[in-house]
């Protein structure tokens, strides 16, 4: 066998990454070699993989779901936006330039489609499956003529679509026939069907709709998916919180201790691995906040600031907000205060930025004796250490280069009082070190806050995974994806008009 499936959506945000994790898992439970694939991929949240590829975070969650260790064929293509209109394009694991959306599309994109697809057709000689994601929505047709995520790779690599479609946003059945209706016919032949993703209620009144659905498109519906909570993974279109709104998946636990412990994490610009606060809030009686108000910090137990794609931008975003004059405030009292990748080079002295914004030298705010340049050459490990007594490990996602004259070591960064600051991602994800780091808090702030001896990340992340592949077993027609991944799209499904603009 040498299956394989493009999960598109009708909108970004409507599902993919979640259903593409759960059809991996569900797969490699029934004994199915699988891999994730998608092939071009917008986000700051990314991750290195073992052989030093930066990927996004969600293809990597959805390695994990399949069980396999994640490569940069699984992501060929990295944007990672730095304004509104350009992106560092990240080629296999390694930045290659920073480029215009318009210099993208004008070009460059439609000559990265041979290596999308010798990406692909790897993956497939080596797997039984693979379950691409695709991104935003294939009818885009501004854009169809240099796809090579959607409908472009699902054609050239002869895949069947499934378009998944949010029916808890509303406009679900307009927005699955409107989406292949946009398709040119040649298109249309790959799509093979819908799920409907956060159902609430009974099915049984939505079922009229989907047979109406499949009346007017001549493509069936292969399931409907429940809504649930706390089963996001890491995404890459938006952060999981609204903002000054708590983190969705914290545990609603009691506190081992007599207190909670509070964490405002500053939402500051183009922010970058927001997931690193994920395994705070997997910990009973910690309450994990997205802030963007300096008064937000007063009742704080820890102040996070955290990784961004433009420091420099950040660090004014704080001054212009009084955040910044808040954090001292804050260190000087002892409060303590954590700085992930940008927001350790944003607390350190001063900054000479060449290359991320050209600012040259700017002042940073001075809590740790740290002095950044900014090199060309990308920083991409997975570092491991100890810190606090603690084993840890992270990964290493930066342009800039640390020098540190002073404070206590910390991981590959210092430690000034309450102030610590760090390079590395992921270190939290850590249990043993995230338990030491969370009582020097506690400690710091006064709080009677005691961390769980038995909460594991690792352990978590695989029940969340579980979870997912127990909604595709569930609640989706398992026989006819199976067939479906297969045997590809069923033959002589009808053309819906108008089909896509000349």
């Amino acid at each position: 066998m040498s299956g394989g499936l493009l999960v598109a959506g009708t909108t970004s945000d409507a599902g993919k990454s979640v259903v593409t994790a759960g059809i991996c898992r569900w797969l490699v439970r029934q004994g199915v070699k699988v891999a994730p694939f998608k092939a071009q991929n917008m986000s700051l949240n990314s991750f290195v993989t073992r052989e030093g590829a930066e990927i996004g975070r969600a293809q990597a969650m959805q390695a994990q779901a399949a069980r396999v260790e994640p490569t940069a064929l699984m992501n060929p293509v990295l944007l990672k936006p730095g304004s509104d209109r350009s992106s560092q394009v990240v080629l296999m694991g390694k930045p290659v330039g920073e480029m215009t959306a318009r210099g993208y599309h004008g070009g460059r994109q439609e000559a990265l489609l041979t290596t999308v697809l010798d990406c692909l057709a790897e993956l497939r000689g080596t797997y039984d499956a693979v379950i691409c994601e695709g991104a935003g929505s294939p009818a885009e047709i501004n854009l169809r003529r240099t796809d090579i995520v959607n409908m472009g790779i699902a054609r050239n690599a002869r895949l069947p679509v499934l378009v998944v479609g949010d029916i808890d946003r509303g406009g679900v059945f307009a927005s699955f026939f409107g989406t292949v209706a946009l398709l040119s016919r040649e298109d249309q032949e790959f799509v093979a069907g819908f799920l409907v993703n956060k159902f609430r209620g009974d099915v049984s009144l939505l079922e009229p709709g989907l047979d109406m659905l499949h009346g007017l498109t001549g493509r069936r519906t292969y399931g409907v998916l429940p809504f649930r909570h706390g089963l996001g993974i890491d995404e890459e279109d938006g952060l999981r919180v609204s903002l000054r709104g708590a983190v969705r998946e914290s545990r609603v636990t009691s506190p081992v201790g007599e207190d909670v412990l509070r964490v405002a994490v500053c939402a500051i610009p183009l922010m970058s691995n927001f997931t690193d606060v994920d395994a705070l809030a997997a910990e009973p009686g910690v309450v994990v906040r997205f802030v963007d108000r300096a008064e937000e910090l007063a009742d704080a137990d820890l102040v996070v600031v955290p990784g961004t794609r433009g420091t420099v931008k950040a660090l004014e975003w704080l001054r212009e907000r009084g955040l910044a004059d808040a954090i001292l405030r804050r260190a000087a009292e002892g409060r303590p205060v954590l700085g992930i990748c940008g927001g350790f080079q944003v607390l350190g002295e001063h900054i000479e930025d060449e290359v991320e914004s050209r600012a040259g030298h700017v002042d940073g705010l001075g809590l740790l004796p740290v002095r950044v340049r900014f090199a060309r050459e990308k920083t991409l490990t997975r570092p491991v250490g100890e810190a606090l007594g603690e084993h840890v490990e992270g990964y290493e996602i930066h342009h800039g280069v640390a020098d540190v004259t002073g404070g206590e070591p910390f991981l590959d960064g210092c430690r000034v009082g309450a102030v610590w600051g760090t390079h590395w991602h992921g270190s939290l994800e850590s249990d043993g070190f995230r338990r030491a780091f969370l009582r020097e808090v506690a400690a710091a702030a006064g709080r009677r806050f005691v961390p769980a001896a038995d909460t594991s990340f690792a352990a978590l992340r695989e029940e969340q995974l579980d979870r997912l592949g127990d909604l595709i077993e569930e609640h989706a027609d398992t026989d006819a994806l199976w067939r479906l991944i297969e045997s590809g799209a069923p033959q002589g499904l009808p053309f819906i008009p108008p089909g896509a603009p000349a």
